[in-house]
């Protein structure tokens, strides 16, 4: 068995610190942007103009490829939310089709994607040199699936601000992020490790790689979810005459449904990685233990996610389902998959018990 190499154990140790005040700059400069920049998305081009329940005075749209190639939506369409919200009759405009002006990337933001892009750096360094430490992929106990996970969600949010200007998900994905990796530096550590035998399979690549990219696309998911809601919460506050639409953080971003089909299509990104994950999870059993599936505490709740995600696709693509019903469903499925990853490796004793935790 290859010895651990405690030096290479060592850098990824720093370099995922490096990583983590990184986050932090960047969150700090995401936040200044609110404060002091433009605090708008401003749209440019011409679009069909629909309407939505009244948001915080923005011009909401702008992130058009959201719903790019979509047939315009209707009111009723993205209003299902508190009975309060979907009875309020004022209105603004959502632009379909139209790209942010790119003046929206001010120097905050600029400054913020720079510490971004320089924590993804560190972080893949780190996850990097602790796999040549222990001379193998890097997600074999729960720190190192934190780890891995995490930086999983950073690239994706990337990919997703770029192609849609949605600068104004990174103090919501990025803040998330440095408190799973903060957790993972300090609560959840684990020391450089050889795997135990029941993992030492090529398998191990297959299944836990699929899982991890999966996780990782969930999680930005549920930060935009728990954003929508609190994104609801202030459009009826502010229709209730309760707070002026454009106070707080939630008064300078775009409508709700905004975050709730940005959700949705995270979501969809996430299921096949899930649905993958779990079969070739139920091979690798077959050859370790005999058996496809055991209801194993692990199998089961991975099948219970698996089932809350399936009916909140299935709301959203065959009952219509939008906005406040449908996002509660993607939070109990992240909440089954965080039992799944968390809950079952502290409490629950089964096959899977390799977090390191217990």
């Amino acid at each position: 068995m290859p010895t651990i190499n405690t030096g290479l154990a060592q850098v990824s140790n720093d370099f995922l610190l490096v990583a983590l005040v990184a986050y932090s700059l960047a969150v700090l400069a995401f936040a200044g942007d609110f404060a002091f920049g433009h605090g708008k998305v401003r749209v440019t081009g011409a679009a069909a103009k629909v309407k939505v329940p009244a948001m915080a005075g923005v011009a909401t749209a702008g992130i058009a490829g959201a719903d790019a190639g979509r047939p315009p939506t209707t009111g009723a369409e993205v209003t299902d939310g508190p009975a309060s919200l979907r009875n309020e009759e004022s209105s603004s405009l959502i632009t379909e089709g139209a790209k942010p002006s790119a003046t929206r990337a001010g120097r905050w933001v600029r400054a913020a994607l720079v510490a971004t892009f320089f924590g993804l750096a560190a972080h893949l360094v780190g996850v990097i040199s602790r796999g040549l430490a222990v001379h193998r992929l890097p997600w074999g106990d729960m720190y190192e699936f934190v780890v891995a996970l995490t930086c999983v969600a950073v690239i994706f949010f990337l990919g997703l601000m770029i192609r849609y200007r949605a600068y104004y998900l990174g103090l919501f994905v990025v803040g998330a992020v440095v408190i799973a990796l903060g957790l993972a530096q300090t609560v959840i550590y684990t020391a450089a490790g050889p795997l135990v035998p029941a993992l030492q399979s090529y398998w191990l690549s297959i299944h836990v790689t699929a899982i991890t990219l999966a996780v990782g696309t969930y999680f930005v998911a549920a930060v935009l979810g728990i954003v929508y809601l609190f994104a609801v919460r202030h459009a009826r506050r502010a229709a209730a005459g309760r707070v002026r639409p454009a106070d707080g953080i939630m008064g300078r971003l775009p409508a709700p449904d905004v975050f709730d089909r940005l959700a949705y299509r995270t979501v969809m990104f996430a299921f096949p990685l899930w649905t993958f994950g779990i079969i070739a999870g139920a091979i690798w059993a077959d050859q370790a233990w005999g058996r496809y599936w055991g209801w194993d505490p692990t199998e089961t709740w991975a099948f219970i996610t698996w089932v809350v995600y399936a009916c909140f696709l299935h709301a959203r693509s065959t009952a219509g389902w939008r906005g406040w019903k449908a996002t509660v469903i993607q939070l109990t499925a992240f909440c089954c998959l965080l039992f799944n990853m968390v809950g079952v490796s502290l409490f629950i004793t089964g096959l899977h018990s390799y977090a390191g935790l217990n």
